[in-house]
């Protein structure tokens, strides 16, 4: 018999806790022929699955649904059971059992080779290279093929498709008039999800719905795309930064690296290309910052990526899903997060008091723990080191004081160990962000041009993947019962004028005034 922890820990395990425990413990008993304790064993790595070291084989689980008293044995492969084997553990009027799990706290949906994550140790590879590694030696652009094509390439190869990416940083000239379409105080990030997405209807040779839905089959289409996509990102980046801040739009400058082009866009005013180029230092620093964020496994904005994929929507309209994901405070805002945060403590004195308001959830922690790591973010070690590089060339930011003594304070105080809030790569990005001068409203920008190459990645391997199918996720009904239509002569009022309330201008509230509606 199992003890009465040891039991939840196994239901959890398998995510068929819907019910309430203690009603569920009476339903449904789990039987381990296996010794669960081990920590996962096989996974993906560049060059394919890793054989279990200890047994060889596929474990087995067996469960015996004590609502009909019959048992089943289900495959453990790679430490994940199918929930397509659950749908044979019926109820007693033949319903298959499903698995609920909101926020997708413990189901995988796919197999991927891209990246991998170890939370509790800190660990982030790009097809199976040290994120340290790719850091201190690689560059974006070459990073970037590494995990769109599973290998990092030979000399000839970079070179190649270094040419191509900044030939197609020339963008077509519809994309500088949709911009002028937007409000000067438009977010760069509204910009940059909508022209993505009108991106893709200059391209009707590369929409499954209009050239075919096998048409990504054909890689060399496939290629163009994801180029294009690479190229172009930066320039409708800058785009939308100079409408942002008044400046006349600038061509790119394809001599240039990927990095630098992106700044140059960026900051060229009267001089040209022949007289203006970027520091190299700064190029340096936000080169590794776009390596740190090019990837980062199934995501929200990767999922949305790869959700979308599903329903073989043209490549465009799928990564300005991921970047309107991204765009959400939850994801890809936190590191702005983080710098009003600093503001508002204001100075080093004002941190104890700061940090009991969080115990006291009066205030929030943010750039302090992360849905995967629970151990330091090995991206915000690699931040850390780049701050210095940028505030010797752009002055140290003052908020820098306040961040590394709340960070030392907060890795010393047993409230925030005991959860596991380290710092993670939002908690420093801001402040180097806000010393290279970028405006906050930039930072998600910042964030979305590297992850293009991630989202490109998981949308190539989706699309070669033979389990893809399209995401149609079940819910739990709780809604009302079949009812009859009733006529408005008889029906009463069930939604209170609350409910349907919203918010009116100072303009209609004078025009309400004006026709006696007030």
């Amino acid at each position: 018999m199992f003890s009465y922890p040891q039991y939840a820990a196994l239901c959890n395990t398998l995510k068929l806790c819907a019910l309430p425990l203690p009603v569920w413990a009476h339903q449904l008993l789990v039987v381990p022929l296996m010794h669960r304790s081990r920590a996962l064993a096989r996974h993906v790595v560049a060059g394919g699955l890793v054989a279990d070291p200890v047994s060889g084989t596929n474990d087995t689980i067996t469960v015996t649904d004590n609502r009909t008293g019959k048992s089943y044995t289900l495959p453990i492969t790679d430490n994940t059971i199918k929930a397509n084997d659950l749908k044979q553990v019926k109820s007693p009027d033949g319903a298959p059992l499903k698995t609920y799990d909101p926020g997708y706290m413990n189901t995988t949906c796919c197999i991927s080779k891209i990246s991998f994550i170890d939370g509790d140790k800190g660990i982030l590879r790009y097809r199976g290279y040290p994120i340290e590694q790719l850091a201190e030696k690689s560059s974006f652009v070459e990073v970037a093929y590494l995990l769109v094509y599973g290998e990092l390439p030979t000399a000839p190869q970079l070179a190649e498709w270094n040419r191509n990416i900044m030939r197609h940083s020339m963008i077509h000239n519809d994309m500088y008039k949709l911009h002028e379409a937007f409000r000067y105080d438009a977010h760069p990030m509204g910009m940059l999800v909508s022209a993505l997405a009108a991106k893709g209807t200059l391209h009707p040779e590369a929409n499954p719905a209009l050239a075919g839905q096998d048409c990504y089959k054909d890689l060399a289409l496939r290629n163009k795309q994801i180029v294009r996509i690479l190229g172009g990102g930066p320039t409708i980046a800058a785009i939308a930064y100079r409408h942002r801040i008044g400046r006349p739009n600038v061509p790119s400058n394809a001599d240039l690296g990927y990095v630098e082009n992106f700044l140059y866009m960026l900051d060229v005013l009267h001089e040209g290309p022949t007289e203006y180029k970027p520091h190299p230092t700064l190029v340096k620093a936000l080169d590794v910052l776009f390596i740190l964020h090019a990837e980062h496994e199934l995501n929200c904005s990767t999922s949305a990526m790869r959700h979308l994929a599903s329903s073989n929507v043209d490549v465009y309209t799928a990564t300005a899903a991921a970047a309107g994901a991204l765009y959400g405070p939850r994801h890809g805002g936190a590191n702005e997060a983080v710098l009003r945060m600093l503001e508002r403590i204001g100075s080093v004195e004002r941190i104890p008091q700061f940090v009991q308001d969080v115990k006291d959830r009066k205030e929030k922690l943010m750039g302090f723990g992360h849905r995967v790591y629970k151990n330091y973010d090995p991206r915000a070690r690699l931040v850390r080191k780049i701050a210095d590089d940028v505030f010797a060339i752009c002055g140290r930011q003052p908020l820098i004081e306040v961040a590394m003594e709340l960070e030392k304070v907060a890795l010393n105080d047993e409230y925030f160990v005991k959860r596991k809030l380290y710092p993670n790569v939002d908690f420093y990005s801001g402040l180097i962000y806000k010393a290279m001068g970028f405006p906050e409203d930039m930072f998600t920008i910042l964030f979305a041009v590297p992850r293009l190459a991630g989202w490109l990645a998981h949308w190539s391997e989706w699309i070669d993947d033979p389990d893809n199918r399209i995401y149609r996720p079940f819910q739990i009904y709780k809604g009302e019962g079949i009812r009859d239509y009733e006529d408005m002569s008889v029906r009463k009022q069930k939604v209170d004028e609350t409910a349907t309330a919203m918010k009116y201008s100072n303009r209609s509230a004078r025009r309400a005034a004006s026709l006696g509606k007030q």
